[in-house]
């Protein structure tokens, strides 16, 4: 290796001077941390976004559920049946005004708008309400209807003065059937809903609900101010959508997660509906109040609450209410606190008035009317419990038990309000009076329509609200002498054997049975006659009498008219049946007494008369059965044999009570005096009640002295209508001897005149007396 070489290799491994190692400027440093946060920044605010995003989709399947779905489970409605006026209808003038105060009508001196009317003394001058009818939509109409004594005379049309055949009022809303949520609601459209609603809704709730998109931070931000200024929540920045949300799918618990959540759901709500879906919703969906259990919410139904009237017919004063209790329905409670409601509701009028929306002389006229509440005595909902159990019974045996389940369906049903309004009024005054001495006494009441065979009214306790043992329907108890007329049915039938004045024995008589036990018959004064007309022994309700004419008859074809007649349980048929020894209760009583008022038609009684499903749609339904169970000549000889009961037999107090009124009645009292019975009609109702203990304790009560007195109390309550009792085909009026019941011709002495079968009736020429030897050749 050369020297050269070495030195070389030696400079190589010499060491060199280092130079200074710079210090990172804190510029880089400052780079550094900032790209990590950066990249965990992006990274985490991906995932926060893909979080929302996922939430969103989540909130968004929720929301298009609710809002493209079922909104609401609507609860079922129940309606009264509608009232049909037309010529010759059984509606005296007196109770049409009465059913137009329950609908809610205004009385004034000339109709200007819908809901209203006017009367003189024959004649109503109304514009009726457009309204939902199951046989379709009934607009809106003014009519005149003119009445003479016998009822509804013309109905005419006031546009054109046209004749009406029938004329339907709208039903009296009687209750609806909530689910479990307790929430109550009438569904009203967003176009039916009054303008100045809407306008003073978005005034005092949401002023730019129709520019922001579901939220608005500038009301947030002003609330927030507010609030921290004020030391505590005064102000809500929530917007109309936000508060929509919230009631819709959230709890009312005040946290940021529950807030945020709210904000989300209401900018997806808003960019996937449309303004006015979203005001539809929320009018009918709002909080309003609270009716017991019951929440009162939607506009539609706080209408009905607060003021009993559609809201379409609110004034401008009650609209603004509506608004106004939005804030607080308890707060602004206007029966506790009417001073607070109206002074928020004159704030609600104010803003209305300050926003151009109604002038100065609007506003002064609506802050200095009252508050026009419905009157607290008048219940929101009626307390029905006898006949709302037989709906719902018959409810399930005609269209199964899920039916009340179904949202929005409606039930029409045969109640009459004012019939039932009467019916609970006797009950409590007279069973009060009865009850004085003996506490235990308990009633049952039934009454029909006679032209529809529907339940027009019912009562199952002296106490008409009570909830428990319906005695109209679920009772069983002997009926006494109101199983007479079926037997005078059956013997009438047979002409050629039996008329009105036929005598029959009034005789002791002892009846042995198979097992060697006797059973002699007693009338209730312990005395007999003899003999006695037919129509005698049936107006008196004597038991002797109608025994031997039962044994004449048949058993077996008395109870095979009753079972005709409507009777749908096992008869015995023992002689004892024909003294009322069966058990029935008053709805049993009334269907067979239905059947002798419809001129011995039978039809099945009915509390409903349609259902529609939640699109208005009718449900299908079979037909009611019916059938001619007693020849309508017959029937009318035994209605006119019931008139001459209330005339001067067994209800003859009844007939003085009103005594220009042809009335029908049946008394019956079972033995002892433990069950007191009354059936009867006039041209509109037939009505069955029983009086009695529950324990089967003796009363001390006749039919006349119990059950009556409650059926006249009714009719003092509701006026009757005189029976119409038109001559028919097969009745002609005979006159029979009053000693042998022969039929006689006119002008002969010792006779009455009575209805007879034409078929049978052959009147004994020359009054009976032997024909002379000229008559004889002359042919008489």
């Amino acid at each position: 290796m050369t020297k050269k070489a070495v030195s070389k290799q030696g400079a190589k491994k010499a060491p060199s001077k280092a130079k200074p190692r710079k210090k990172p400027s804190a510029k880089k440093v400052s780079s550094g941390w900032g790209r990590k946060v950066w990249s965990i920044g992006w990274k985490l605010g991906v995932i926060v976004i893909a979080a929302v995003s996922i939430y969103s989709i989540y909130l968004d399947q929720i929301i298009a559920r609710k809002f493209e779905g079922q909104k609401w489970h609507l609860p079922a409605q129940v309606f009264s049946r509608s009232m049909a006026l037309y010529p010759g209808a059984a509606v005296s003038h007196g109770q049409l005004i009465s059913e137009l105060k329950l609908l809610g009508y205004r009385k004034v001196a000339n109709p200007r708008q819908v809901g209203e009317f006017s009367a003189s003394r024959t004649r109503v001058d109304l514009w009726r309400r457009p309204f939902l009818h199951p046989q379709g939509d009934q607009a809106e109409q003014r009519v005149m209807i003119t009445f003479d004594s016998q009822g509804v005379s013309a109905i005419s049309r006031s546009q054109d003065h046209r004749q009406l055949a029938v004329f339907h009022l709208e039903p009296v809303l009687l209750d609806r059937i909530i689910t479990g949520d307790g929430e109550d609601r009438v569904f009203v459209k967003a176009d039916k809903m009054p303008s100045s609603i809407i306008e003073a809704l978005i005034l005092v709730e949401d002023r730019s609900f129709y520019e922001h998109y579901g939220v608005n931070p500038l009301a947030i931000l002003r609330a927030l101010m507010v609030n921290i200024s004020a030391g505590r929540t005064v102000q809500g920045g929530s917007t109309l959508t936000q508060q929509l949300a919230k009631n819709f799918f959230l709890s009312s618990e005040r946290s940021l997660v529950r807030k945020a959540r709210e904000a989300l759901m209401a900018l997806i709500i808003d960019f996937r509906y449309g303004k006015d879906e979203i005001l539809e919703a929320y009018l009918n969906e709002v909080y309003m109040g609270q009716d017991k259990a019951r929440g009162v919410h939607g506009m539609g139904l706080a209408s009905q609450f607060y003021f009993g009237r559609p809201i379409a017919e609110l004034t401008l004063s009650q609209q603004a209410f509506l608004v106004a209790v939005i804030k607080g329905p308890s707060y602004y409670n206007p029966w506790r606190s009417p001073e607070r409601a109206q002074e928020r509701r004159d704030l609600v009028l104010r803003l209305l008035m300050e926003g151009e929306k109604i002038s100065v002389a609007q506003y002064q006229a609506a802050a200095e009317s009252p508050l026009g509440l419905r009157k607290s005595d008048r219940p929101v909902h009626q307390k029905l419990p006898a006949f709302f159990a037989v709906v719902k019974h018959e409810l399930a045996r005609r269209f199964g038990d899920t039916l009340l389940k179904q949202s929005g369906i409606k039930v029409y049903t045969t109640l009459d309000p004012m019939a039932q309004e009467a019916a609970e009024k006797s009950v409590k005054k007279v069973m009060a009076r009865l009850g004085k001495n003996d506490k235990q006494l308990q009633v049952g009441m039934v009454l029909t329509d006679k032209a529809t065979a529907g339940i027009a009214a019912m009562v199952g306790d002296k106490s008409p609200g009570y909830k428990g043992y319906n005695r109209a329907v679920e009772i069983r108890r002997p009926i006494g002498s109101l199983i007479k007329p079926f037997v005078y049915a059956t013997a009438l039938k047979q002409a050629d054997k039996y008329n009105l004045a036929t005598p029959l024995k009034d005789q002791p008589i002892t009846l042995k049975n198979g097992h060697g036990k006797t059973w002699s018959p007693q009338n209730v004064t312990r005395k007999f006659s003899g003999e006695v007309p037919l129509l005698t022994g049936f107006k008196k309700s004597m038991n002797v009498p109608t025994v031997n004419l039962g044994m004449a008859i048949g058993v077996s074809s008395v109870a095979t008219t009753l079972d005709k007649a409507g009777w749908r349980e096992k008869i015995s048929e023992y002689p004892s049946m024909l003294l009322g020894a069966v058990s029935g209760s008053p709805l049993m009583v009334a269907q067979v007494y239905q059947t002798i008022a419809d001129n011995g038609r039978y039809r099945r009684l009915s509390s409903i008369t349609a259902v529609l499903d939640k699109d208005n749609n009718p449900l299908p339904v079979s037909r009611i059965p019916q059938s001619q169970a007693i020849d309508p000549a017959t029937d009318f000889l035994v209605q006119y044999a019931m008139t001459q009961v209330v005339q001067s037999g067994t209800a003859a107090r009844l007939g003085k009570a009103f005594p220009s009124t042809s009335l029908a009645g049946k008394t019956g009292t079972s033995n002892d005096s433990r069950d007191s019975w009354f059936a009867g009609f006039d041209e509109r109702n037939v009505a069955a009640i029983w009086v009695g203990r529950d324990d089967n304790g003796k009363t001390g009560l006749y039919g006349s002295s119990g059950a009556m007195a409650v059926y006249q109390d009714f009719l003092n309550n509701r006026p009757p209508i005189s029976l119409r009792r038109t001559p028919i085909n097969g009745v002609v009026n005979g006159h029979f001897d009053r000693l042998t019941g022969k039929a006689m011709e006119a002008g002969c002495e010792n006779t009455i005149a009575l209805p007879a079968l034409s078929g049978s009736y052959h009147p004994a020429k020359n009054c009976g007396e032997p024909l002379s030897w000229w008559q004889k050749f002359t042919g008489g």
